[in-house]
């Protein structure tokens, strides 16, 4: 577990302003998805995204993260897709069965239609641990999710043109 905010301020973050965004968000723990989502959404703008070009989409819950992208995938001109949520540990395995689920999904997402879909979302045991990653002391988890975006946004117009 990081001891201290993680910092990914040494890498050099491409312009976001040829690229289209969406940005995928749990409306569940949403004291932690929406610093989540200001943070990935204001980090894109101050890298060059332009704000009609980042489309939002609201979900239930981190569960619909990956049903949110698919749509939105198969129905806009987008680049690269940030999904954001928070699933807490609880008493029962229902944890551990959402977060698989919601990764393998996110992954597979990507492999479907060959571009990045970002796993931006926060698996911590208790809410203290989510608030410290969404704007607290170990940063903002949206930000990295939003530099990560743009990085293999990058990247594929790189290889692929």
């Amino acid at each position: 577990m990081a001891t201290k905010a993680s910092s990914f301020s040494h890498l050099k973050v491409p312009s976001a302003e040829p690229y289209r965004f969406g940005i995928i968000v749990s409306q569940w723990n949403d004291e932690i998805t929406i610093p989540l989502y200001n943070g990935a959404f204001n980090f894109l703008v101050k890298h060059g995204a332009l704000e009609e070009h980042i489309k939002t989409v609201e979900v239930p819950g981190s569960f619909e993260l990956s049903s949110g992208a698919d749509i939105l995938l198969a129905n806009q001109e987008i680049d690269a897709v940030i999904c954001l949520g928070c699933v807490i540990q609880g008493e029962t395995r229902h944890f551990e069965f959402i977060c698989n689920a919601v990764a393998n999904g996110i992954t597979q997402l990507s492999l479907k239609y060959n571009k990045p879909v970002i796993f931006g979302v926060l698996t911590p045991n208790n809410m203290q641990q989510a608030s410290e990653r969404a704007g607290g002391r170990h940063g903002n988890k949206g930000e990295e999710a939003a530099a990560a975006a743009i990085h293999m946004a990058e990247l594929r117009r790189n290889l692929l043109g």
